[in-house]
């Protein structure tokens, strides 16, 4: 059992105001998820020849100050590094290939979380509120967010195991429920050339997924693909830097619901996540139908 919340604000006046919007949601799936929890927050874009790396480093103590004098110092271009406890955001113009085999080598011990031009992330082991409080995500600001609040059933509890999973850029997926085929979608995707950094489950879905709209598939083409690969149970949510999207498999026992308001599309997978959202009694409230594509846009 897991929890997932999600959260599109349509009017702009609130998106500063997103994290705080977001809380109650995330600590109303405490008791769905009391293992670890994550948040992926898509902002407003870095400049078209920058991204973004949201990094995670095993210590509180980590020098970020020295991995930032040491980047600059083996590159031309100068980082901005913006640094939360043992998270940091490195945003660089320097090709991604050149900073990912950078940090590989010179900080084998820094996980790098996400990459793009408009997502963050945050995830780490414990409650819900104490991974929130551990890296301020009621201050967060932006468009849209994707959230998660796991209880370990397939793997081990871990921040590498903690959701949101990313691959490609600005691409992210949290999952409720499990997959009966993950070792076979992986071998698949290995024969492809992709790599995994986890034995969870729900990073063999999201790489899938990636896999299929880097081989041109729009994202309702993917997750058309994904019914007939994805064999389990599960309520995916997904965002992408302009979009977040919402599917359930064909017998739909994993739960969730959706407020769709004039100012805001929320998510969970319960409604008492929901019940704390402004005027949610005149936000259209549905439980999404099994083997259905939802997908909204920013």
């Amino acid at each position: 059992m897991c929890g997932i919340v999600g959260l599109l604000v349509k009017n702009q006046s609130m998106r500063a105001n997103i994290g705080q919007l977001m809380m109650p949601m995330l600590i109303g799936m405490t008791e769905r998820g009391p293992d670890s929890a994550g948040m992926a927050v898509f902002t407003s874009p870095v400049d078209a020849n920058a991204l973004k790396y949201s990094l995670y480093a095993p210590t509180a103590d980590f020098s970020w100050k020295a991995l930032e004098q040491a980047f600059n110092s083996e590159h031309s271009d100068q980082v901005t590094l913006a640094v939360k406890g043992n998270h940091a955001i490195l945003t660089s113009a320097v090709d991604s290939t050149k900073v990912k085999n950078w940090i590989k080598q010179a900080y084998p011990q820094i996980h790098i979380l996400s990459v793009g031009q408009s997502i963050d992330v945050y995830k780490d082991t414990g409650l819900p509120a104490d991974v929130a409080a551990r890296y301020d995500l009621p201050a967060l600001s932006g468009t849209h967010l994707v959230g998660h609040t796991r209880m370990a059933t397939e793997s081990a509890i871990t921040p590498a195991h903690a959701h949101p999973f990313t691959a490609g850029t600005d691409w992210c997926l949290v999952h409720n429920g499990s997959l009966s085929n993950p070792n076979s979608l992986r071998r698949k995707l290995q024969h492809e050339g992709i790599n995994f950094e986890t034995d969870n489950d729900t990073e063999a879905a999201c790489r899938f997924l990636e896999w299929r709209m880097r081989e041109g598939d729009d994202l309702k083409t993917a997750l058309e693909h994904g019914f007939d690969e994805l064999d389990g149970f599960y309520t995916l949510l997904m965002g992408t830097k302009d979009q977040l999207a919402l599917v359930r498999d064909p017998f739909a026992c994993k739960p969730a619901v959706v407020a769709e308001h004039d100012d805001y599309v929320a998510i969970a997978s319960e409604f008492r996540s929901l019940a704390h959202l402004p005027d949610v009694k005149n936000a259209h409230v549905f439980e999404p139908s099994p083997k259905e594509m939802y997908v909204w846009k920013v």
